[in-house]
């Protein structure tokens, strides 16, 4: 754990003297709550209604789902950079634990989504987004998103040490991440998509978060029907059940896979 710690500080060292990586991390999500806000909200259904505010609220759970997702990105072509630079190979001659400069990373991304997340809710409640069901449950749904985002980290993890260079990593990162994040309810509700989409969606790990979150923020509009599977029945187990299985697969696999690139 003291490894992964000191791993953890010198990513978060590395990441304040090259601010643009944050910088950039926050246009992206600011952006498509500008646009689906702005641009979409008054033509997209959600609960019977057409009406912006509500889907301004039903969006934002979606937003901040995708924020933590697509770290999973950086997560991977950070790792991949350090391969490449051979900085694994100088950590393979120091008495450390082997996982530590994985878990390290993983850590250091988790502080940085955490950053990214906070600032990213206020420019939500400035725009018109409000938490309904108090301040404990709103920090549940936060907990459950950076459960998640963590997760994932170590789906990126596994991806930047499979690949020969960082931006095979960014790509490989983003690729299976926008098909995850659309075909779900993020964006819009998941009972006007067609039957084999809707299923896939009631089913999507991302999914269950996000009604999770909507669940805890008391953002779920009017007259909004919760479909039958059970993951959108019993979305917050259900977060909790696919974030840590997701943790234990990924994490011993990228694990494995990092001590056969080091070996």
């Amino acid at each position: 754990m003291t490894d992964s710690l000191v791993l953890a500080q010198r990513n978060l060292i590395r990441m304040k003297r090259i601010p643009e990586v944050v910088l950039f991390g926050l246009i992206q999500p600011i952006m498509f709550v500008v646009l689906f806000t702005y641009v979409f909200g008054g033509s997209i259904q959600v609960g019977g209604s057409l009406s912006q505010q509500s889907y301004r609220e039903f969006l934002m759970a979606g937003i901040f789902a995708q924020t933590v997702t697509f770290a999973t990105a950086g997560a991977g072509a950070g790792i991949a950079d350090d391969m490449h630079k051979g900085l694994i190979d100088r950590f393979r001659s120091l008495p450390m634990a082997r996982g530590a400069v994985l878990t390290g990373r993983t850590l250091a991304d988790l502080a940085q989504t955490t950053v990214t997340l906070v600032i990213l809710a206020g420019v939500a409640l400035l725009i018109g987004w409000r938490i309904h069901d108090g301040i404990p449950k709103a920090l549940g749904a936060f907990g459950l998103l950076l459960l998640l985002g963590y997760a994932f980290s170590w789906i990126g993890a596994l991806i930047g040490l499979s690949v020969r260079s960082p931006e095979a990593a960014t790509s490989g990162g983003l690729i299976w991440l926008f098909p995850l994040t659309f075909i779900s309810n993020a964006f819009v509700d998941s009972n006007h998509l067609p039957a084999f989409f809707r299923h896939i969606a009631e089913w999507n790990p991302f999914s269950t978060t996000v009604q999770a979150a909507r669940e805890l923020f008391g953002n779920l509009p009017p007259g909004f029907a919760t479909p039958d599977a059970w993951p959108m029945r019993h979305a917050i187990w259900a977060s909790v059940l696919w974030s840590l299985l997701i943790l234990l697969v990924f994490r011993t696999l990228a694990v494995r896979k990092y001590r056969r690139a080091a070996g």
